[in-house]
């Protein structure tokens, strides 16, 4: 009689803490598809918006790569939030399954992202962005990938070239395909001070002088230490998501 009761009891405590962790994983799900289908809305006005705005996005390499980013990862959070909600609050041991899959793929992705990143530290440094600079920038040529991304930096962050203006030197692809030029003109197009812009080409005093690397190192170091709490924050998430829906997975009959 006694065993019998604390039979029931085990098994009324694991019922207990299934269905906390069903609708612990479904709250946890609906915030990734609302989150998910947020970022899938804001990638397709930006892609059909009729104002212009998608014409501004089209010129702008960074911008045109970061919609893209946007819907794809919008995407997988729209649907990854739809497989949980759906496996937890149906108890559907398939969609459980799918769900565990997708984020253990996308847990290895970004952990191989991260080690990437770490063995090919050295081409982020000042010296690789220059000589790749030197070697492949042409100045306006808006159907090479490589200067017009150039070219959406130095606009974007108000600077020019890598360190300065004098990353444009005699070795420089730049100064060999234009001869009459001592900088690009993106390097001239601010109207706030006063000097002509034919003065500024000729390199008598760039307007930008500040380089990009220093601009856009001294943009994103506020945001590093929220960046990498951040990736931790997702990653924690993934590893419990995934140890949720097993713990689901195994105690559905």
């Amino acid at each position: 009689m006694g065993q019998g009761e604390a039979s029931a009891r085990g098994t009324s405590m694991e019922g207990d803490c299934l269905s906390c962790i069903k609708y612990l994983m479904f709250i946890f799900n609906f915030f990734i598809f609302l989150g998910g289908g947020f970022l899938l809305g804001v990638g397709i006005w930006v892609l059909v918006d009729p104002t212009g705005f998608r014409e501004i996005v089209a010129v702008n390499p960074l911008l045109f790569t970061g919609v893209y980013a946007i819907l794809i990862m919008g995407g997988m959070l729209f649907l990854l939030g739809f497989l949980g909600c759906c496996g937890a609050i149906r108890e559907n041991k398939c969609l459980l399954l799918f769900f565990f899959m997708l984020i253990l793929i996308i847990f290895l992705a970004e952990l191989a992202m991260a080690i990437l990143a770490f063995i090919f530290r050295e081409h982020l440094t000042r010296d690789y962005f220059t000589k790749e600079l030197k070697a492949h920038y042409q100045g306006t040529n808006s159907t090479d990938v490589f200067t017009s991304t150039w070219n959406a930096i130095m606009t974007t962050f108000d600077c020019c070239g890598v360190n300065s203006a004098e990353d444009f030197d005699d070795q420089s692809l730049f100064r060999l395909v234009n001869h009459s030029r001592l900088v690009p003109e993106v390097c001239c197009q601010r109207n706030d001070l006063m000097m002509s812009k034919e003065e500024c080409l000729k390199g008598i005093m760039p307007i930008r002088n500040k380089g990009c690397y220093s601009a856009v190192v001294d943009y994103f170091e506020t945001y590093i230490y929220m960046a990498g709490a951040l990736a931790i924050v997702v990653l924690t998430i993934e590893l419990f998501a995934m140890v949720f829906a097993m713990c689901l997975f195994r105690g559905i009959q």
